[in-house]
């Protein structure tokens, strides 16, 4: 009988000198230096319980600068006595000891010394459910244990029981609180900070610049209006019939100019479909109505005039440096001529500016001085507060990006106007009204909010994929 193998290999094929086989490649793979490398890396954990490159250099080297007392001893004698102390190959591999913790036996560990662990021999069944409103003999075991002691109210000498904590004592509970929070988030942050070293930390939330911004405006002055403006005096439910008059006629031609602008569109609007109707009611030219054409090698009398025009053009030459140099100047011209108006525009906002900010500070001063005597100069401060308020923009920017809603009319008609307060009905929307004027502020960004949905399917571009115009014919 042939004596085993004692390799600790594994079985290798013998070598191949040809690699034409189907599976030649499947045989020659050659993985022995990663079998040394498991079992060195086996060895060290078992001899040093984790692997050396995961040590510290401390737990690898030290630094001996006085020597041992003991083996310089154990050298003299042995020295002295003539011959070496030897250890023996049987102790040095029984001495050997695994720094791999041995496995524990899960018998011993299921037997306790307490109570709970002794049973009746039963088993239950891991998959059984118990009930929720059902109470275990063990659970009914520890709480009648726990209600045989004696309370701490039973003893005869509670006056005298110490306490490990004072009630009436002056103690700074708060800065105690915080120490002991901040402990607890220094260590949970430690611990997470250890668990989770890879994963970036949140970022905090930072305020954008123009926070610290004051809104702008979208008033033609730049100036913020008023949250509650004074109304008008004929927007009262009982005017007098000068101010209410005066509304009315100013009201009546906005709604005459707009009613004009829409008949105006209108009209565009009609001889524009006329015009399309009139052009889709016209036949089709057909070939067959033209006799000759340019497959028999004729043309048209109207294409031999188009073909004359073509070639008397005059074709575009070159530009000299004398041309391009006025070009240059023309165009130079115009900008300066567009920044000139730029900037006499922004001058003559800046003035209306001022001059409405004179004009309040004015009107304030008047109001102060009056006091309140003069009933007139009363309703006339008011009337010039709620002036029409003339936007930078234009209110609608479109059906479908209404920014700013318009002005809801404030008028009562002859028919509504009643000589009893008994009978009037409230009017208006607040609501309405302040989101109007918090968006006429600038407080809230005039426009339409789009939803991502549907800026992604704005963005989608929709292309021809190449592969199916990347071809070769053969021959």
């Amino acid at each position: 009988m042939p004596p085993t193998s004692t390799s600790l290999e594994a079985p290798s094929q013998p070598t191949q000198p040809s690699r034409k086989g189907k599976k030649a490649w499947r045989k020659n793979v050659d993985i022995t230096t990663v079998t040394k490398g498991l079992e060195s890396l086996r060895d060290e954990i078992i001899q040093h319980g984790k692997p050396l490159a995961e040590k510290d250099a401390a737990e690898l080297f030290t630094l001996d600068t006085t020597g041992s007392r003991e083996e310089v001893l154990r050298q003299a004698k042995a020295v002295k006595s003539g011959h070496k102390s030897r250890v023996l190959k049987m102790d040095e591999i029984l001495g050997r000891r695994s720094a791999v913790p041995a496995l524990e036996n899960s018998k011993r560990n299921k037997r306790g010394l307490s109570a709970a662990a002794v049973t009746d021999g039963v088993v239950e069944p891991s998959s059984k459910r118990q009930k929720k409103d059902w109470v275990s003999k063990k659970e009914v075991a520890r709480l009648r244990t726990t209600l045989d002691k004696t309370s701490h109210l039973d003893v005869e000498n509670i006056d005298n029981a110490t306490s490990s904590f004072d009630l009436w004592a002056d103690h700074d509970m708060s800065s105690d609180a915080v120490k002991l929070g901040n402990d607890s988030k220094t260590t949970a942050s430690l611990a997470a900070t250890a668990e989770n070293e890879y994963i970036p930390k949140p970022r905090a939330k930072v305020a954008p610049p123009t926070i610290h911004h004051p809104p702008i405006a979208l008033t033609s002055t730049g100036q913020p209006v008023q949250a509650v403006a004074p109304p008008d005096a004929g927007q009262s439910y009982n005017p007098s019939f000068e101010d209410w008059d005066s509304l009315l006629t100013r009201e009546g031609e906005k709604e005459v100019q707009a009613e004009q602008r829409r008949l105006r569109e209108a009209q565009l609007a009609a001889e524009k479909q006329a015009r399309i109707d009139e052009l889709a009611r016209q036949p089709d030219p057909r070939p067959e109505d033209n006799p000759e054409s340019e497959w028999e090698g004729f043309e048209t009398e109207d294409e031999s005039n188009n073909a004359l025009e073509l070639l008397k053009r005059k074709r575009p030459e070159r530009k000299t440096p004398a041309q391009r140099n006025k070009i240059k100047r023309r165009k130079e011209a115009e900008r300066l001529a567009k920044h000139q108006a730029r900037m006499a525009e922004r001058q003559r906002r800046g003035e209306e500016i001022v001059q409405a900010l004179l004009e309040q500070q004015k009107q304030e001063q008047e109001r102060g001085d009056d006091g309140g005597h003069d009933e007139k100069s009363s309703t006339a401060a008011p009337a010039g507060a709620a002036a029409e308020v003339l936007l930078r923009r234009k209110a609608t920017l479109g059906p479908s990006r209404a920014s700013i809603p318009p002005a809801p009319l404030e008028l009562v008609l002859p028919d509504e106007l009643q000589d009893s307060l008994r009978r009037l009905r409230p009017e208006g929307n607040l609501l309405s009204e302040r989101f109007r004027n918090i968006l006429v502020n600038g407080k809230l960004e005039a426009r339409k909010p789009v939803s991502y949905a549907a800026s992604r399917k704005r963005r989608v571009k929709v292309t021809e994929k190449w592969w199916s115009k990347d071809f070769a014919l053969r021959i």
